[in-house]
Order: structure tokens, then sequence, then C-alpha cells
């Protein structure tokens, strides 16, 4: 490049250009590459030093080749300078195009920074383009973006060049050069990157594979011989959840044949009333308790648990689910929690009972302004959350003396003054036996209890679905029915006693018991002791009103 007025020059050095970008593309690996490109700034370029500076993970620059000189090698190859500095000197100087060029009137503000660098010593410059030890000439290197320009796309590196051999700044020709060679350095370093990540993920892939291979036999045996259910279902697409294979237990646990049971999802085989809980169970790991379809129509508890599988390419991901048959456990479950919760001799629900689910309807707020309106006031109390029908779904916690915001209670309300104004409310009735003591004194107890048992099912047929009817203890019975005015209330408590005073047939003969009851009406601000105190008041009130002799049976 001494002569660049003489074209044979610049074409010699053309295919110079032309032989180092070859070799640049042809190297084997990324280490050759960044020394081919370090060396054809040497052999091409006619420069003394050459150095690249190669772009981490973490944004820092390490000196990846170096090629002029041994013992400079030696000493900076494998140094990190940070990103902070290197930007810092990119953005001084002068630009030559995509070049940076820091003369040496400036770059002693750069000798404290960390960036890796020699020294070289030389006498001042004796003419204007002369070239001074001291100045350094920084060729950045950009990966190949989207609109195909030499900056277009993130830093990868930065040639940093020294002592042009001829003395001299390049010129014109000799800028574009470097230029266009950090240009296609970069395109050679970015194939090399890309070869050698191919190259580990073909190497990840085989041993993958490989690991794949020696454990699908055993995935089988266990898939196959397992002892409780296993299946594998698809996950996402139109197919999300149909199943594609079962083992043996889940066949045997269902009912089904293995080529039926891929014609279905879980969600197809799962209890209408248990869908809901299988849809909330996560796919990631999740599990849940509920019903499934045997091919005889019935149904068996089931434990299920889920987990993902992918591929060992990293392609579609599949549902693995184990399947663990819990009915018996399920049913002891059950039965505990029904005896805990209802009385043994009637089989309905007991006094706790009662009064958890009265209590579920009350705030202890209580209603204000007009009926069935909301209290702006509720929200500074935890209460249960009620829909618009006063049915809880919800609970926020929270006591009497807690100010936790809940939403959208809607209160518990009761008919006004002693006629009926249309109001629709929670009416609770006090059921008490006329006549029934002299039945155990009498017949003894196992003719008491048939009674007992025959007035529950008389009351429990007498109500609508969705009304609770409990014992209280000994011959008290409650209805909870919500949803009755006035006269509603006084039609149902009349309706109940005219089949509890039926004949009843115990211990081999016909007896007869009366019932008085008592209408009360729960609303926000009371609790469930003073719903049923006042239901209990009344229907004493009631039973004294009446004469003696039409309270008694037997």
């Amino acid at each position: 490049m001494e002569t660049e007025s003489e074209p044979y020059v610049r074409l010699a050095s053309l295919r110079q250009l032309h032989q180092v970008m070859g070799d640049m593309n042809t190297a084997r690996s990324l280490a050759d590459t960044l020394q081919t490109v370090a060396d054809g700034v040497v052999t091409a370029l006619n420069y003394e030093l050459a150095c690249v500076n190669l772009v981490r993970p973490d944004g820092d620059l390490v000196v990846a080749a170096f090629s002029g000189n041994p013992a400079a090698e030696a000493l900076i190859t494998g140094r990190v300078g940070s990103r902070e500095s290197w930007e810092r000197r990119l953005s001084m100087g002068e630009q030559w195009g995509d070049l940076v060029f820091i003369p040496h009137t400036e770059g002693w503000v750069l000798d404290d920074d960390d960036v890796p660098q020699w020294y070289t010593e030389g006498p001042a410059p004796r003419f204007e383009d002369e070239w001074h030890p001291s100045d350094r000439l920084f060729a950045p290197m950009y990966a190949p973006g989207a609109q195909g320009g030499a900056s277009s796309g993130e830093l990868i590196g930065v040639l940093s060049v020294d002592r042009p051999r001829n003395g001299r700044r390049p010129g014109a020709w000799g800028r574009e050069a470097l230029q266009m060679y950090a240009f296609q350095a970069a395109i050679a370093i970015s194939n090399a990157r890309l070869r050698a990540n191919m190259q580990r993920a073909l190497v990840r892939l085989e041993r993958e594979q490989q690991a794949l291979r020696a454990s699908e036999e055993s995935f089988r045996q266990a898939f196959e011989y397992a002892p409780s259910g296993m299946a594998i279902a698809e996950m996402g697409g139109d197919q999300h959840g149909r199943i594609l294979r079962t083992n043996d237990a889940l066949c045997r646990l269902l009912g089904r044949p293995a080529s039926a049971m891929r014609r279905y999802s879980f969600s197809d085989l799962v209890h209408p009333e248990d869908i809901g809980t299988l849809l909330r169970t996560s796919a990631e790991g999740g599990r849940a308790e509920l019903r499934l379809g045997r091919r005889d129509g019935s149904y068996v508890w089931v434990s299920l648990r889920n987990s993902v599988v992918a591929d060992a390419a990293d392609g579609p991901r599949f549902l693995l689910t184990h399947v663990e048959d819990i009915e018996e456990r399920k049913r002891r479950e059950l039965q505990l929690a029904h005896r805990a919760s209802h009385d043994s001799l009637t089989g309905l629900p007991n006094s706790a009972e009662l009064r958890s689910r009265l209590s579920s309807r009350l705030c202890q707020r209580p209603q204000t302004g007009y009926p069935g309106a909301h209290d702006s006031h509720d929200a500074a109390y935890g209460h249960p959350v009620y829909d618009a029908g006063g049915h809880g779904f919800d609970f926020v916690p929270g006591g009497q003396d807690s100010f936790d915001v809940y939403d959208h209670h809607v209160h518990t309300i009761a008919p006004e003054g002693d006629h009926d104004d249309g109001t629709k409310g929670l009416a609770v009735l006090f059921c008490d036996l006329d006549g029934f003591k002299s039945i155990n004194d009498r017949f003894g107890h196992n003719a008491g209890d048939a009674v007992l048992i025959e007035v529950a099912r008389r009351l429990s047929n007498g109500v609508r679905d969705g009304d609770t009817v409990a014992r209280l203890g000994g011959d008290e019975f409650v209805i909870l029915a919500d949803g009755l005015g006035r006269a509603d209330a006084q039609d149902l408590a009349v309706r109940l006693r005219n089949e509890i005073i039926q004949p009843i047939r115990a211990e081999g003969r016909a007896v007869r018991v009366g019932a008085s009851f008592g209408i009360g009406w729960a609303h926000c601000g009371m609790t469930a002791d003073e719903v049923l105190k006042s239901a209990d008041e009344r229907m004493y009130v009631e039973k004294r009103s009446r004469p003696k002799q039409h309270r008694r049976a037997g």
C-alpha cells in the first residue's frame, strides 16, 4: 500500500485479501477463524500488529487472537476489557466511516482504562500523516443485520491495528480495505460461531439420543408394569388432552380396553361434578382427586397427578398422568365427614352442621337501608361473601374487629311486621314434636327411634331441593328454607304438621305425634344461635296458644 497510486499494487493487495477471506471462511474452528482474522491484517493489509477483541456473553471484550509480535501476544492474549471502556473508545476520536482513529494527541486519556493494549516506541512524527507510536486505529465488527449493512447488527468484536508498514496513516483506499476486511471478518466469525453451536448441539443431541435409547426400554417396562394406572396424553393443539397410551393397570381400573381408551381424553371420562376440578388442575405438575367413569357406568375415585414430558429434541410436549385408585380411602373419608356432620339415627344434618350452614349465610354487620341493599360499610369487615342469590361462594379473611375488604355482599333480609309485604327471606322453622315422650315411656326407645326416623323422612320429603332439614337434638328439628315470604313460611309449617300427624308404624303398632312450629327469620347482624333462639321462642308461643288436647298424640 505504499504506492497507492499504482493500480497493480492495489490489485496485488486485493488478491491477498481474497485469499485471506477464503482462509477465514474455511477455518475448522472458531479459534482458528479468529487467529486467521488477526494474521490476515498483518499479511494482507500490511500492518505490523493486529489484535482481535471478541465480545463475551457478559458484554465485556476479551483478547481472543493476536498477530505480529509474540511477546505482545503472550502479554495480553486472554485479558479482558470492560464494555464501558470500549464504548468510550469507540465514541471518541475521528470517525473514518466505520473505523475509529484516535490520534496520539488524544489517546493519552485512555492510558488508565482497563482495555488491554501494547506500547511501542519510536520518534515523533516528522510530517503530517506519519504514524505516531501512540496512534490507535479500531475497526468494529458487527454481526450482519437484517438490512445487510456493515453496522446493522450487534457488536461482536473490535479489530485493533498498529504500525502500518509504510509508516503513514492509511489513506482512503487503505481505510476502505480495512473496513471491508472487518465486515468480512464479522461474517466469518458469526459463521464460525454458528458452526460451533451446531456442532455442540449435534454432540448434545447424540448424547441425549443415546441416553434416550438406553432408558427407553426401562421406561416402557416401568410404564407398562406399574401397579397403578399410567397414561400419556397430547399437550397443546386441537387434540390437547387426548389419551395416546395407557397401561394395563389403568385399563383394568376403568374396565376399558387400550384401543377404546385412545378415543377419549380425561375430560370425557371425568364425573360431571368434577370437571371443574380437572380444569383447575395445572398441567405443570398438577394433581387432583376426582371420579373417573368405568365402562359399566359406575365411577371410581382416583388421585390424578400430571407431569410434562418433552422429547430429547425439545419437540412436542406430552402429559404423563399417574392414576391411583383411592376409592376405599375416599369412601372412609366421606363416611367420617358425614358422621361428623349428620345425625347417626336419622341421617339428617346435625346441630353443628345446621349452625355452620346458617352462619355461612350471615355477616355480623346489620343490614341498613332498603331491603336487599348493599351496605357500603360492609367492606370494613371480613365476612362470608355471597352471590346475588345470597348463597355463599367465598370467604374473605377477617373477623368482627378486622377491616379487611370484601366485595358484593348481599344481605340476608326478613319480612317486616305481621303481614306479608312481598319480601322474601331465609325462614327458620323450629319444630318440636308433641306427645313424643309418652311414646318413649309406653313403648320404649326403639319405638321412639322409629318415630324420629319417620318424622325425618316426612320432613325431608315435604321441603324443596336445596332446603335444609336438620335434627337439633331429641325430638327437635329445624328447617332452613330460603326465598320464602311470610305466608309461604306459614303454609309450609301447616303442610309439614299435617304430614307429621299422620299415623306412624312403630314396633308393630300405629302411633301418632303432633308438632309445634315456630317461624323465625334470619338476617345479617344476628348470630346463628340468636336466629335459632328466636324461632324456638316463637314455637313455644305457638305451642301454648293451642289447646292442650290438640298438642297430644300417641
